[in-house]
């Protein structure tokens, strides 16, 4: 599944609208934390993809994202969980839970909880956003009050999919999670609570009950500002500790005193899909010379100022034996129009190719408000009109976007669970299913006998095995390509210098902004001693 946008806000018109003006106190003036995002507020529920990775203020999964840098894939450790889960047969799991967690609102942890919010995600009643991520989990199920059983339904390891925020049960509802009340007042294990919430502020406050005493940091505001400059621009004045940026407007801040900028490494990826229902992008060698069209590597260093990697396939280096640094595009104009030639597309008068009375023409869109989508898709089409390929660039919104899929190319993500390869790599590359999302494998294109590949490679346990099958598959794939691998993106952040000890980020999903950063795991800050 390719991420595209976050969820509008909810109940926009129940809350009141209040600029936030002015200098607001610093985390090492006042215990406080002001931090912009791009992200609307309000959806406060890990059954619409909140919190869906461990990494949240308010929800804590049974296993929780550890890591001492982020150039590595993080170990899974146990969070909710009180021990690593343990194989009972081939495809079953226990799971051990603390004993000593209690949620915001005073109730304890107990398996009726962790089973709650897993048959919430599976339940169609409750529409989840993030229900097919989930699929290759078949049950979860009490084992007394203090553990669960997981069925996989393979010999898979379970952990990747054990790190979605726990909700008590008596907060699941049978309806929809869009309308749950659950969105706007969220109640979980975490460190913080939801204070106040507003459409254009959130206020988070430390428990004092917290396991191992509170948070060093008292208070975190979090600030909605969608408008990328207006967010470095307060970071200019003072106004706020951190805001995600593009990469180019982050390092606009480079050198400014008392700031930094803080950029980390993620599986996120960006990629151009190719629509089954254009002649020229349904033709198999159309797709080779333009993925070896693209100069990657220009990219990374012009349009997002060197923070990135190239991407030939959604495999990143992150993931070590399971990479393969043989499958990737190699930068090669020559063979790109070589290819074009034998297949019959020529250049016509006006430099673009034709085969027939058909053009090697497509559009590519963009939402409009994500400026590094727009610049990479401008690029694209650069690179393509210098091999006689035209393409035009279009910004829209999601809703023009999803009426134009099956004929028009997009600008999409993904890498939204990273911490699982299968996760990362099966539903992006395999052959549409029923349960597929609109954006997995846009085209449908599949090489023969990928899909084969795949299923083996998401039935085999972790280890040598497993990361032989992925490295075949990124070999096949790039013989017959679906979509145009980019980048994977490295996250940017402005940062306001604090005294305070932080941990080290780690590797990054998809999803960004100011849950993840230098404050993805904010119990851990330190103040000076």
């Amino acid at each position: 599944m390719q991420l595209r946008y976050h969820r509008p806000l909810l109940a926009a018109a129940a809350v009141t609208v209040i600029a936030v003006t002015g200098c607001a106190p610093t985390a090492d003036t006042a215990g406080q934390l002001v931090l912009a995002d791009s992200q609307p507020l309000a959806d406060y529920n890990p059954i619409l993809g909140y919190g869906a990775l461990g990494v949240s203020p308010i929800y804590e999964g049974l296993l929780a994202p550890a890591a001492d840098t982020d150039t590595t894939l993080p170990r899974l450790a146990p969070a909710l969980a009180a021990a690593e889960p343990v194989r009972l047969s081939g495809n079953t799991w226990r799971v051990p839970l603390r004993e000593d967690v209690t949620f915001s609102d005073g109730t304890a942890l107990d398996s009726a909880d962790v089973v709650a919010t897993y048959r919430a995600v599976a339940d169609p009643a409750v529409a989840s956003d993030i229900a097919a991520q989930f699929t290759p989990l078949t049950a979860v199920t009490a084992d007394g009050p203090h553990a669960v059983t997981v069925t996989m339904d393979s010999p898979a390891s379970p952990n990747p999919y054990l790190l979605l925020g726990i909700v008590p049960s008596e907060k699941v509802e049978a309806g929809p999670a869009a309308t749950w009340k659950l969105n706007t007042t969220p109640t979980g294990t975490g460190p913080y609570t939801l204070q106040s919430l507003r459409a254009d502020q959130a206020v988070m406050v430390a428990r004092p009950d917290y396991r191992g005493g509170p948070p060093a940091i008292d208070r975190v505001v979090y600030v909605h500002t969608p408008d990328d400059n207006s967010r470095a621009q307060r970071m200019r004045a003072g106004e706020i500790d951190g805001a995600n940026l593009p990469p180019r407007l982050a390092q606009s801040l480079s050198g400014q005193p008392g700031m930094t900028v803080q950029t980390v490494a993620s599986a996120d990826w960006r990629a151009i899909s190719l629509p089954a229902g254009n002649e020229f992008t349904a033709d198999q060698a159309a797709r080779t010379a333009m993925n070896v069209a693209v100069d990657r590597a220009s990219m990374v260093d012009d349009v997002l100022v060197g923070s990135a990697a190239p991407a030939s396939t959604p495999v990143s280096a992150v993931y070590g034996d399971y990479y393969n640094p043989d499958a990737q595009f190699d930068h090669d104009v020559a063979r790109a129009e070589q290819l074009l030639d034998q297949a019959g597309w020529r250049r016509n008068g006006d430099g673009v190719r034709v085969r027939g009375t058909t053009p090697a023409a497509f559009v590519v869109r963009y939402e409009s408000s994500d400026t590094v989508r727009r610049d990479l898709a401008v690029a694209f089409a650069e690179q393509m009109r210098q091999i006689g390929v035209q393409v035009r660039t279009v910004g829209s919104s999601w809703d023009d976007i999803e009426a134009h899929l099956d004929r028009d190319g997009v600008v999409l993500a993904g890498g939204e669970m990273p911490y699982s390869i299968d996760q990362q790599v099966v539903t992006t590359l395999h052959t549409r299913t029923a349960g597929s999302g609109p954006f997995a494998n846009r085209g449908n294109f599949t090489a023969p006998g990928l899909d084969a590949l795949l299923d083996q490679a998401r039935a085999t346990p972790d280890g040598p095995n497993k990361a032989d099958l992925y490295r075949q598959i990124q070999h096949v794939y790039t013989a017959n390509p679906s979509s145009v691998f980019l980048t994977f993106m490295h996250h940017t952040y402005g940062v306001k210098d604090t005294a305070m000890t932080q941990p080290a980020a780690i590797m990054e999903p998809h999803a960004h902004g100011v849950t993840w950063g230098p404050w993805w795991n904010l119990p851990a800050w330190k103040r000076p001693s």
